[in-house]
């Protein structure tokens, strides 16, 4: 483990594309590292005047908080009439008593966020532990047409409805109606002596679909249990039914690349497993040159920012009502690219990790929640592992050497 600590430090501190590690010099690690990440998917009514407790995971903690917030999909500027910040006392709503603290925007507690805009907060002075849940309560007074979200949380949070009072109360009586999404607040940065971050780039596998809802158990969130003690956030841009190359759930990947990876704070290196719903959807997506030059330009913008990429192999889905053995075989396609092509930096191979020796076109069974395309816990850990191998092959290579 010590030596994939000292790899991953030359990959995420001192490797840019095109050059070599310095000998002694460490850079000093950037000031804000994201801690926590949705991708917005897309949009749900409004909620006027009511009060959304969203409880968030976050992977490293700091000495400070700043959160993200996004009308990125909506049509009518956003009035942000509170925003808080607490630490979470225990399951349910509540906060530890003492940790409240409301988020201002230059200096104001309140802020009208333009549509098609992401804003981030002031600095909020709260220390946070790693692995803490964060409760980030947003109160919009009005019906500002439709709301940013994102679809599928796997996370209880919370609503205080209209009038029950405004997003600033300590306990959390008021927070009685449950939800699944998360509103509004797109990501958590901390402030302090983190390395880096990892962005987990992809779709529903990546998003968590066929893990324990309320328990943390997406692979990007075992990824950050892996490589906690080497100070790296790892944040979660999965969008459930995401594609490569169209819209479709949420932006293209392309689209979606700087919002959701490239833009985060402290981003070192960023993790694709992402075509699947390509190959599976329709219309017919068949042309292997074009996952192929795909991925080229992903990594071409992600080197372009000094920002290392590593490919994941598309997992088998045999059993599922999609496939079909002509999808098989662009699947099997497709991965020879990630295998050989020489587009990324290194290659966590999932599939032959995955599948199921005695039909590789499937999931083994172990792995497989019981629709036979997404993972269930235990799959989720061996995709952890199996990136966080991948990302000490990359740091083990030399810059130059693609």
């Amino acid at each position: 483990m010590a030596e994939v600590r000292r790899v991953l430090a030359v990959l995420l501190l001192t490797m840019l594309p095109g050059t070599t590690a310095p000998a002694v010099a460490e850079p000093v690690p950037p000031p804000w590292t994201g801690s926590w990440e949705t991708a917005p998917s897309g949009t749900a009514s409004a909620l006027p005047g009511a009060a959304v407790r969203n409880v968030v995971h976050l992977s490293v903690g700091g000495t400070a908080v700043r959160i993200r917030l996004s009308n990125r999909f909506g049509t009518a500027p956003l009035r942000l009439g509170a925003v808080t910040v607490a630490l979470r006392r225990a399951a349910g709503p509540d906060a530890v008593p003492g940790t409240l603290r409301t988020a201002t925007f230059q200096g104001a507690p309140t802020v009208t966020l333009p549509p098609g805009q992401d804003m981030v907060t002031d600095p909020v002075p709260l220390p946070v532990p790693a692995a803490a849940d964060l409760l980030v309560t947003v109160y919009t007074p009005g019906d500002d047409g439709p709301a940013t979200f994102h679809q599928t949380a796997l996370q209880t949070s919370y609503v205080a409805p209209a009038g029950a009072g405004r997003a600033a109360d300590e306990a959390g009586a008021a927070y009685t109606t449950t939800i699944n999404r998360w509103y509004y607040v797109t990501g958590v940065d901390v402030l302090g002596d983190a390395a880096g971050s990892v962005v987990a780039f992809g779709d529903s596998l990546t998003d968590g679909n066929g893990s324990t809802p309320d328990t943390n158990h997406r692979w990007p969130d075992r990824l950050a249990e892996q490589v906690r003690a080497d100070r790296l956030g790892v944040l979660n841009a999965g969008i459930s039914g995401n594609r490569l190359l169209r819209d479709g759930a949420g932006p293209s990947a392309l689209a979606r690349l700087n919002a959701d990876a490239l833009d985060r704070a402290g981003v070192r290196v960023v993790v694709v497993l992402e075509g699947i719903n390509d190959i599976k959807g329709t219309p017919t997506a068949d042309d292997v040159t074009a996952y192929a030059d795909a991925y080229r330009a992903l990594v071409a913008r992600a080197h372009a920012r000094g920002i290392r990429v590593v490919g994941v192999t598309l997992t088998p889905y045999r059993g599922f009502s999609a496939y079909t053995d002509a999808r098989e075989a662009v699947r099997q396609r497709v991965n020879a690219f990630i295998r050989t092509g020489g587009a990324f930096d290194a290659v966590a191979d999932a599939d032959a990790v995955l599948r199921d020796p005695a039909d590789p076109t499937r999931l083994l069974p172990a792995y497989d929640p019981g629709d036979h395309l997404h993972f269930n816990d235990t799959g989720m850990a061996q995709i952890a592992d199996t990136v966080r191998r991948a990302l000490g092959a990359t740091g083990s290579r030399s810059a130059g050497a693609r």
